[in-house]
């Protein structure tokens, strides 16, 4: 995976307020937030049509939080789930099954990074035939 970097950082920014905006806190729509949100929703494939359609009111943006931070961890706890399965199965020498796991990653995710991570295990698996 890339190395922690401008676009991880804003995945921490967007995890610890939507945890304090879930516990009750009211979002406050200020430049940086819009800025953060803007910035954060292409990383997780929302258009920037829709991030800025969404910071029309609170209750959009707010909404819009809670997508990024969903696509964020389900994609990652998808990716971290089939690249366990992938490891054990490419260790016991099928390579086909290891594989299908990163295939059905990329079935269904959305998440550029992951989809770039689940193409490279497939990669790698590859050189591996």
């Amino acid at each position: 995976m890339e190395t922690l970097g401008e676009g991880e950082g804003d995945w921490h920014e967007i995890r610890v307020l939507d945890n304090r905006v879930r516990r009750g806190e009211v979002l406050e729509l200020t430049d940086a937030l819009r800025d953060l949100l803007k910035r954060t929703a292409p990383t997780v494939a929302i258009s920037e049509a829709d991030a800025d359609a969404a910071l029309s009111c609170v209750e959009n943006g707010t909404a819009l939080l809670h997508e990024i931070r969903r696509r964020i961890t389900e994609g990652s706890n998808r990716l971290v789930d089939a690249l366990h399965r992938m490891y054990q199965l490419r260790d016991r020498g099928d390579l086909d099954g290891a594989r299908d796991q990163m295939r059905g990653v990329l079935a269904v995710e959305v998440v550029p990074l992951y989809r770039e991570v689940a193409e490279g295990e497939i990669e790698k698996l590859d050189n591996l035939s």
